[in-house]
């Protein structure tokens, strides 16, 4: 994964006839007409002196980006150019291309366009691509040198999903939250006592919301469900990212988690919403050498048969937890951007 501190090239893009006039700081150059000596783009293809080199990506839309997102990982440059300059498509691969070796070169056509491109996502692209036009250099050239300048951000660390890392949050407050969408998850297979879902406002903590598997006299078990809280909530999904709860469809694949730390896959057969009184559980995380105490909350439903983990063995009722009590949940990337987890700073409260 790159992150801000590493260097980023600078491209000069050749019009018709124009010569390289071996400007200072620039990387390579990007021919109109094929070339032994420089970069060229021919029927969507990036060409380099030593052969192909990656793909040249017009973005106009939705399923141009997607194209251009699906060749993370078989190419090494992708070369984007927005037909009506965005950021967001940007901001789209940069996330979508964490763990790939597949390096970014966006076309700018403007000079307050080179800040966007080179820190988008405090990442940024891996080149700029640039006209020969005075402002435009500058602007490009003043942007590379201040990704050498910052500090890297932290790399998001691989999330193995078969094996994840509970930790005990202390619960610092407890208060009624009025009513909200109440969203019931219910899957194609059925949970185990000690199992359920993380949920939670912050995508960097997350709390182990148990499955409706423990008896009550009220009302029976509920197997196969989560009762899983607010719909601005995120969820852990299957592949390490998360989802807005709001999101979730049938057929997703959502991550089981026991207290123990084992995970699994579980399909997602249905999501039931219904207006419920909720409650809000504040928490703070016990950090350690690496990472500083981090507060964050959930929304759940108000009701004696949604539980929480007190510790590996005993789920307890929302209604029953108070201030000073502890719960189970999981800590860890800190930024995340479409469910994926990156390096650059995010703050939720």
């Amino acid at each position: 994964m790159r992150v801000v501190g590493e260097r980023m090239e600078l491209w000069l893009r050749l019009a018709p006839g124009e010569e390289p006039a071996g400007e200072e700081g620039v990387d390579r150059y990007l021919s109109t007409t094929p070339s032994d000596e420089h970069l060229h783009v021919s029927s969507g293809v990036l060409t380099g002196p030593d052969g192909p080199l990656g793909a040249h990506v017009v973005i106009t839309d939705g399923e141009t980006q997607t194209s251009g997102i699906e060749l993370m990982g078989s190419v090494e440059w992708i070369l984007v150019e927005c037909e009506s300059w965005s950021m967001i498509p940007l901001e789209n691969l940069i996330a979508a291309r964490t763990g790939s070796p597949t390096k970014i070169a966006a076309i700018i056509n403007a000079p307050m366009q080179a800040q966007g491109a080179g820190f988008a996502l405090h990442e940024g692209v891996d080149a700029l691509v640039v006209d020969r036009v005075e402002a435009m250099l500058q602007a490009a050239m003043a942007v590379k040198s201040q990704r050498l300048e910052q500090a890297p951000a932290p790399t998001p660390a691989t999330l193995h999903t078969e094996d994840l890392a509970v930790s005990t949050m202390l619960v610092q407050h407890v208060e009624e939250a009025g009513v909200g969408d109440r969203y019931c998850l219910d899957f194609l297979s059925l949970f185990q006592p000690n199992e359920g879902l993380l949920v939670g406002s912050s995508a960097s903590t997350l709390l182990l919301v148990h499955s409706e598997t423990v008896p009550s006299m009220f009302v029976p078990t509920r197997p196969f469900r989560v009762n899983a809280g607010a719909p601005h909530a995120y969820v852990m999904m299957a592949d390490g990212a998360t989802k807005y709860m709001a999101e979730l469809t049938a057929g997703d694949a959502v991550l089981a988690v026991a207290s123990t730390g084992d995970a699994r896959s579980v399909v997602l057969g249905r999501v039931k919403i219904e207006q419920r009184p909720m409650v809000k559980i504040s928490v703070v995380t016990s950090g350690n050498n690496e990472r500083k105490p981090q507060m964050s909350h959930v929304f759940l439903q108000q009701a004696e048969t949604v539980r929480l983990m007190a510790n590996p063995n005993t789920p307890v009722s929302v209604t029953d937890i108070a201030a000073g009590d502890s719960v189970l949940g999981w800590c860890g990337h800190g930024g995340r951007h479409l469910g994926k987890a990156i390096g650059s700073r995010v703050e939720e409260r």
